[in-house]
């Protein structure tokens, strides 16, 4: 009766998933094998034997994977001074780390496109210090991109890595000292492998969130396309639902094989066994 109880609880919520987003997502899969009545893989082959597509999936991998790469560099100090701190403090500072999420990406974007840009305030300081003579091309540069996707993505790496460090026992750096090991390494041998499980989710939101992302490319890409920009270009645009379906399921299958190979990493250093 009580498992019956809970599976009641979880009808709606199964009901919505079902019908608004796996109904969908398999039609959208299942039609890039079938034109015309017939199974085929000419979409997929055509994507990957022109060199203009995989361009564009070469230039979206670079900017996710770099983009996830530097948030964990930055991510990781932070997130650990803020688990160190007291309770009180611990919230003003996720608090302050969470405010960007609170702001609209468009709103985001567009206040990078005016520090980014050949006139903007980032050119203009360094030209009047002197450290350049002519303006640097950064705004519709994968440069520009990837300063917009961290500024987007970071907290979510911050938060999941202090949910995490703040259950790790401050009394094992103790011992680790205690035994001999300079704080630095006591850091490294202790703290990095028993955070792994905060940096493996923190990683794969990252990830997949700037792969994904429409928004933040568009704008401070310029005609630097990703694959989320060229998919909304050929099924708004170009009215190509065939080849937009195509991108949608690349999308979808890179997503998944990295989650894959971000479990395989998470069960290498965290064995349930």
């Amino acid at each position: 009766m009580k498992k019956t109880y809970y599976y009641v609880l979880l009808l709606p919520g199964f009901l919505f998933l079902l019908f608004f987003m796996l109904i969908p997502i398999v039609m959208t899969i299942g039609s890039t094998f079938f034109q015309e009545g017939r199974f085929t893989l000419e979409g997929y082959l055509h994507f990957f034997k022109d060199p203009y597509f995989l361009k564009i999936l070469w230039t979206t991998l670079e900017v996710s994977i770099v983009t996830t790469l530097l948030c964990i560099l930055l991510g990781f100090p932070v997130a650990y001074y803020i688990s160190k701190q007291s309770l009180r403090k611990k919230g003003i500072l996720l608090a302050l780390a969470i405010f960007p999420l609170l702001t609209s990406s468009v709103v985001r974007s567009f206040s990078w496109m005016i520090v980014l840009g050949k006139k903007g305030l980032l050119n203009n300081a360094l030209i009047a210090l002197g450290v350049i003579q002519e303006p640097l091309d950064i705004l519709y540069t994968p440069v520009a991109m990837m300063i917009g996707l961290i500024h987007l993505f970071l907290p979510l790496i911050i938060i999941t890595l202090v949910g995490v460090m703040e259950n790790i026992d401050p009394d094992l750096i103790k011992a680790a000292e205690s035994l001999g090991a300079a704080r630095f390494t006591a850091f490294r041998k202790v703290i990095v492998p028993l955070s792994i499980p905060g940096l493996i989710i923190g990683s794969i939101l990252v990830f997949v969130g700037s792969l994904t992302a429409y928004t933040t490319p568009a704008l401070l890409g310029g005609k630097q396309k990703v694959i989320s920009t060229f998919l909304y270009q050929n099924a708004i645009t170009l009215n190509d639902w065939y080849l937009a379906s195509v991108v949608a399921t690349i999308m979808i299958a890179i997503t998944f094989v990295v989650i894959g190979i971000m479990n395989k990493l998470a069960n290498k250093f965290n064995p349930k066994e």
